[in-house]
């Protein structure tokens, strides 16, 4: 669990499936039951909930600030590209240069394109932050059935 925590915050590795995996892992291997069937149904919940409002909440607040969704595509082809040019740190800055860049391009102001920019990572920042409570929360969820049953 702890490292799909840390999947979370570097997006590198699926943080939110890696806590269910081992939550599911838990179920399997200590035989089940119905009480570690209930705890793996509130971390799914609580999974479900938490990757639904991980996209949900940072498209609603990068529409609200007119940035178009061409313009997070192209974000995240060149955050696909940096993280092949210089692993991990080039994923969060070849996303930024490509949000900043297509945001110059539709606007043709750098201040405004960096405004935009600013409120695409603001909400990104806000679903990194809404997994890694989710994924907390799923790993409470499990410590608190552990510690139960």
């Amino acid at each position: 669990m702890a490292v799909g925590l840390v999947g979370i915050v570097l997006p590198v590795l699926p943080g939110l499936v890696l806590v269910w995996g081992a939550g599911l892992w838990w179920v399997i291997a200590d035989g089940g039951g119905v009480g570690r069937w209930i705890v793996l149904a509130l971390m799914t919940a609580l999974f479900v909930i938490g990757a639904l409002t991980k996209y949900v909440l940072p498209a609603r607040a990068t529409a609200g600030r007119g940035v178009p969704w061409q313009s997070l595509v192209l974000g995240a082809v060149c955050a696909i590209v940096g993280f092949f040019i210089v692993p991990v740190l080039g994923l969060l800055i070849g996303g930024v240069f490509g949000i900043y860049v297509a945001e110059l391009i539709r606007l043709g102001d750098y201040r405004t394109a960096g405004g935009t920019t600013w409120a695409a990572i603001v909400a990104f920042g806000v679903g990194v932050l809404v997994e890694l409570v989710a994924g907390v929360a799923m790993a409470a969820v499990w410590a608190v059935g552990e510690l139960v049953l």
